[in-house]
């Protein structure tokens, strides 16, 4: 494996060439620094679940080519006005990103242990999936021993840094420095694809200070 190619982006202003795919963006002031805002376009949030919504492409696709390697990202989740009872303030980093799908990991800020949720929940707020095939309610039905969630110390309104590590089908998730959840088996096969600022169903999110490492063969 050679030296790995770094890359980092304030996300003080949208990366030229960037693609928001069912999400609108902006800039924002946000609890001491200038971010990116990320949340779903009018449409999207008047859609259907599992149609529109819920594990599906509703991301800021980011122009930078990625398989291997380490991304990270400060992510501050907060609900939506208009947010449903089972909105979570999701909030991820989508990666390998193609036409035909991408994997994803992201943020239950509203899960977070910080907040003392009962279980389930409690050991919900990190999560996993991959698109189109497996989202997260397959995930727990057939694997109900949650091996692609984890708990999280986090809550929302906060910034809490989220880092990914992928290497061929492996994926280690950390949050704010603690590796949280940790995937021997993950649900695409690697591919080089595009990465992403994610969020989901009631979301208002802020990406701030993006780190990328791609580490190449």
């Amino acid at each position: 494996m050679n030296d790995p190619a770094s890359m980092f982006l304030d996300l003080a202003t949208v990366p030229q060439g960037s693609k928001a795919r069912s999400v609108e963006v902006a800039t924002a002031d946000k609890v001491g620094r200038t971010a990116l805002s990320v949340t779903f376009d009018e449409r999207t949030a008047r859609g259907t679940p599992n149609i529109d919504y819920i594990d599906m492409p509703t991301f800021l696709e980011l122009p930078i080519e990625f398989e291997n390697g380490e991304i990270s990202v400060d992510i501050l989740g907060e609900l939506r006005a208009d947010a449903p009872d089972y909105a979570r303030a999701f909030a991820g980093v989508a990666y390998r990103i193609t036409e035909i799908g991408f994997e994803a990991v992201y943020l239950r800020p509203l899960n977070g242990l910080r907040l003392e949720p009962d279980p389930p929940r409690s050991r919900r707020a990190v999560q996993y999936f991959s698109y189109p095939d497996w989202r997260f309610e397959r995930l727990r039905e057939e694997y109900p021993d949650g091996r692609y969630e984890a708990g999280a110390d986090i809550r929302p309104g906060e910034w809490i840094e989220l880092t990914l590590r992928i290497q061929d089908d492996h994926v280690a998730a950390s949050v704010n420095g603690e590796t949280v959840l940790e995937i021997t088996k993950a649900k695409s096969p690697p591919s080089a694809g595009r990465i992403g600022l994610f969020v989901d169903i009631g979301t208002q999110a802020y990406f701030s200070n993006l780190r990328i490492s791609s580490w190449f063969r």
